[in-house]
């Protein structure tokens, strides 16, 4: 198990701390992603076909 005597150390993580948490950070946005932008497309469909339906009534 590895482990680390300071804060500072986990974050530097062995000199690799910059790709690790930038690989995290990446992930992290991605996944972010692909939760948001289906959820505001589906917004955005709703609202077209509502404004369809309005015009055809």
């Amino acid at each position: 198990m590895v482990q680390f005597s300071s804060l500072a150390e986990f974050i530097a993580m062995g000199n690799h701390g910059l790709y690790v948490w930038s690989a995290y950070g990446i992930s992290v946005v991605l996944i972010g992603l692909n939760v948001v932008l289906p959820i505001l497309k589906k917004r955005q469909l709703i609202s077209q076909l509502r404004q369809s339906y309005r015009r055809e009534k």
